[in-house]
């Protein structure tokens, strides 16, 4: 796999007025403009009058709807979107998202950011119930939960609020009866979420770039522990008490969000500007170019070479119809993936001592295969320096890294590390300056993938692929 973490979902909800339809196209918009943060499946739930269809499958938003679907979908008056990657559960069609639960008292539709460290212990606990699951996401044990809750109250907010009392761990979710809209976000506010509007119409996105690919205007972001209901009503909020401070995932100013969004009152694109300018007064060197690595690795390069008066150079071009999770199974196969993907600018870096910026390195490999890139480019030397803090510890709210087995930080030194990858020296971001880079943000953040200290107790075992071990893979368990 490359060396990079994989984003975690994107979801999306739209609430026309009484009357109103093209919820279709919206959240069709929408899920393009979220598609850097899943491009395993993606789904769009639709409710019609009352009635909740759902059209889902394996593929990017543009693979899955094509104009044939959308025309067959038809129009409501609301409708929730998800693309997702998997880190837990594996990559079916099955897995895909929206969930649509049918149950004695309606139906719902449910869409999913993050990951619970509580989901094993829930499903066991459901299944001995008398519950049959159909996935192996972690999501259908938050649909699960809330119906429960259903069933003993009154109202499906409620049903949330008190399901959130059940469930631990990241999530951000968009929730969709025959009435209502619903969005919420876990007490510790590990995934973002934010509210907009839209010619009268509520919308709910991961991000505020799937506000603007829709024309919305950002009213707020959705705080942690809250509920936001829409109904013919208007908008209303429940809360659960404040038990926790608020704790976002750094990695979404780091790599996950779009540097065109605003993720809790802060620029994304501003927050790498400013990784990069710490990078530049604690790691400095002498070289003539500054490149980065795209395309998250780039504002972080522009804000190195504003600080550091390094000219800024266009170092790489990069493959635009390959994404993120173009991985092939073999080592050969890997590194002509790197190749296909990223093509060194010999330009720029020849004959040239050069800083290269990215945002993280996780196994290293690629990063290895970047350095090599540059050097036979012709660039004479090669610093690298890294927007995150060294990764040496695994995360469980909804990254891919549940263990430390590939996470070389974890394993070598930073100067081991420099001599891996080949580079002349290398540098990270400080863990002091994490909570510098979102200067308009008062949530506070995660930071457990390098520190080892997490908000929430991790889980015992983590048992995420339980259900794909093959028949030999057990047999060597035992």
């Amino acid at each position: 796999m490359f060396d990079k973490l994989h984003e975690e979902c994107g979801v999306f909800g739209i609430r026309l007025p009484k009357g109103a339809t093209g919820v279709v196209p919206a959240a069709y918009h929408a899920l393009y403009a979220l598609q850097h943060r899943g491009q395993e499946s993606c789904g769009i739930a639709l409710n019609r009058d009352g009635v909740i269809s759902c059209h889902k499958d394996v593929g990017l938003v543009n693979e899955v709807f094509t104009r044939e679907v959308l025309e067959r979908l038809g129009e409501g008056g609301m409708a929730i979107g998800h693309c997702r990657y998997a880190t837990t559960g594996t990559h079916s069609r099955n897995n895909a998202q929206p969930l649509l639960v049918n149950h004695q008292k309606g139906s719902m539709a449910l869409c999913h950011n993050g990951n619970l460290v509580n989901a094993c212990s829930l499903r066991d606990e459901l299944e001995l119930q008398g519950a049959i699951f159909h996935t192996t996401s972690d999501t259908e044990v938050i649909a699960y939960v809330v119906t429960q809750e259903r069933l003993r109250c009154d109202s499906i907010e409620q049903a949330v609020l008190n399901a959130m009392g059940r469930i631990q761990g990241a999530y951000s979710l968009v929730i969709m009866s025959p009435q209502k809209l619903i969005a919420a976000r876990d007490p510790h506010g590990f995934r973002p979420l934010c509210m907009g509007r839209l010619d009268g119409a509520t919308v709910f996105a991961s991000e505020s770039c799937a506000l603007d690919a829709e024309g919305a205007a950002f009213v707020r972001d959705v705080q942690p522990g809250e509920v936001v209901v829409v109904d013919d009503g208007g908008e209303r909020t429940l809360q659960r008490p404040a038990a926790c401070p608020s704790s976002l995932c750094v990695f979404e100013f780091i790599y996950f969000a779009r540097p065109d969004s605003v993720v809790d009152g802060s620029s994304v694109h501003v927050a790498r500007l400013r990784a990069g300018a710490f990078l530049a007064l604690d790691h400095p060197v002498q070289a003539d170019v500054v490149v980065g690595v795209p395309d998250s690795g780039i504002d972080a390069a522009i804000g190195f070479a504003r600080q550091s008066g390094i000219p800024y150079g266009i170092g790489f071009i990069k493959n635009k119809y390959i994404g993120r999770t173009f991985i092939q199974p073999t080592q050969k196969q890997r590194q002509n993936s790197v190749r296909i993907k990223l093509n060194a600018v010999r330009a720029t870096v020849e004959g040239k001592r050069v800083v290269l910026v990215d945002d993280s390195i996780v196994r290293g490999t690629t990063s290895a295969h970047i350095v090599s890139l540059l050097r036979e480019a012709g660039a004479t030397e090669v610093h690298m320096r890294l927007s995150a803090p060294p990764f040496r510890f695994p995360c469980y709210f909804g990254t891919d890294i549940d263990s430390t087995d590939s996470l070389i930080a974890a394993h070598h030194s930073e100067e081991e590390i420099c001599r891996i990858i080949g580079a002349d020296s290398l540098g990270f971001l400080g863990v002091e300056h994490l909570p510098k880079l979102a200067d308009h943000s008062s949530c506070g953040f995660c930071n457990g993938c390098f520190t080892g200290r997490y908000p929430v107790e991790p889980p015992e075992a983590v048992g995420k692929r339980r259900f794909e071990r093959t028949l030999s893979q057990k047999e060597g368990e035992r």
